[in-house]
């Protein structure tokens, strides 16, 4: 099972999230990592969404600007670890979507002008920290659900430690509630 991890933690290995990605990865024999502080994507502009669009009706795909998407398409599991962010996420992680985003490889729509996911994940885990409380304003895991569906992958999941940047929380405390959702999730499969 090829484990295809998103690491959208830009503070690098001193970030919660990515300390709670690392927890649940622990074990698994075969992760992939998309470090995207590494990466450093550019987001596309015309010229290179016209390419793109050129290749894409004329199914080249050996390209290597689908690299990602293939990686994506042909994971078993999807693991996004990203920091709450201004209601969201980080940007660079909605630039590696618009190139993960490609018809033809993780979706495609039939003759009815249906869209149809192609990628082979059965779920997607979706890992956060945040400073305050997610509540009612999820919009970076809505998002990724949002995603999941349109790519084919009929199963998301949702990991935070919240309240990290309140005063007087007990981050601790906190980090322990996701370990454990993270243990759970883990022991489910």
């Amino acid at each position: 099972m090829t484990v295809l991890f998103v690491n959208a933690c830009l503070r690098g290995e001193g970030s919660h999230t990515l300390k709670l990605c690392r927890e649940y990865l622990e074990g698994v024999e075969d992760v992939k990592e998309v470090n995207l502080a590494e990466l450093k994507l550019e987001p596309y502009y015309a010229g290179p969404v016209a390419f793109r669009a050129q290749l894409e009706a004329n199914n080249r795909f050996d390209d290597p600007l689908f690299d990602l998407a293939k990686d994506f398409a042909e994971a078993d599991e999807i693991v996004i670890g990203a920091p709450y962010w201004d209601l969201s996420f980080p940007a660079a992680l909605k630039v590696y979507v618009e190139h993960v985003c490609a018809m033809g490889i993780t979706f495609h729509y039939t003759e009815q002008g249906t869209c149809e996911g192609l990628c082979k994940a059965g779920r997607l885990t979706y890992i956060t920290t945040c400073g305050g409380r997610v509540e009612g304003m999820n919009f970076g895991y809505e998002y990724f659900c949002g995603i999941a569906k349109m790519f084919g992958i009929p199963e998301t999941r949702f990991v935070a430690a919240e309240n990290l940047d309140v005063v007087g929380n007990d981050n601790e405390a906190s980090m322990a509630v996701a370990r454990k959702a993270i243990a759970k999730l883990r022991a489910e499969g």
